[in-house]
């Protein structure tokens, strides 16, 4: 089974310093409360000189996956980071943790994915990661940047749940096995792209249950994430 929601489908808020869209999370929708355990995905915007003032989080798996500009984070645990384009961070927030997140550049919006999961273990203590994705590993292949074993190029999340990024363009193209006990979650994150034969365009979702497999092909300058949840 495939459902698909098209980018002006989501919740939108617009407070002028920050215009985010929310496939979940943030505002109130019954139909999209999650999907399996995945809880959250904000595509954010953040104006020039601005950001999320210090405030806690608990048992929560919380991604950050920048786009452009730079995001600057500051948590409780003592962790000072610049997060470029090409970098995935990864906060488990555990028993509890304090962050903020800004836009220190002067003119350039920073434009971010905020993702949530839930945990599969809950009071563990808060952790902090953040690796480097090269581009060129994302051209044309789905390549893994966040499960619960991690890898060199992957941060390690604690929970059942693993993330892929892809670039794709022209005939390149990707298949992805799926096991029919699962669900996976595919994010347009820009471009145009197939899903198993359907068109979606920036902003757009697929949302795969009881499926043997994902297939991405005839994509036009698309850059897509590919979650593979627990049900």
């Amino acid at each position: 089974m495939l459902k698909f929601r098209k980018s002006n489908e989501r919740g939108e808020t617009n407070h002028g310093w920050l215009h985010s869209f929310h496939s979940f999370g943030d505002y109130f929708d019954q139909n999209h409360m999650s999907w399996g355990n995945l809880r959250v995905i904000n595509d954010d915007r953040i104006a020039p000189g601005r950001g999320f003032d210090t405030h806690e989080h608990r048992d929560m798996e919380i991604i950050s996956y920048v786009l452009a500009g730079n995001l600057a984070h500051k948590d409780s645990m003592g962790n000072v980071e610049s997060i470029p384009p090409g970098d995935v961070q990864r906060m488990s927030a555990g028993s509890g943790v304090r962050h903020s997140e800004f836009n220190h550049a002067a003119n350039q919006e920073t434009h971010f994915l905020q993702i949530w999961i839930t945990p599969s273990v809950t009071g563990i203590a808060s952790s902090y990661e953040q690796k480097s994705v090269p581009q060129e590993s994302k051209r044309g292949h789905l390549v893994c940047i966040d499960s619960p074993e991690g890898g060199s190029n992957t941060v390690k999340i604690h929970a059942d749940a693993t993330l892929y990024a892809g670039l794709f363009d022209g005939d390149e193209s990707a298949v992805l096995p799926i096991n029919t006990r699962r669900k996976a979650y595919v994010h347009l994150v820009k471009g145009k792209l197939n899903v198993n034969g359907h068109a979606l365009e920036t902003g757009d979702a697929a949302m795969m249950e009881d499926e043997s497999k994902l297939m991405l092909d005839k994509a036009q300058d698309a850059e897509v994430l590919v979650f593979d949840l627990a049900s």
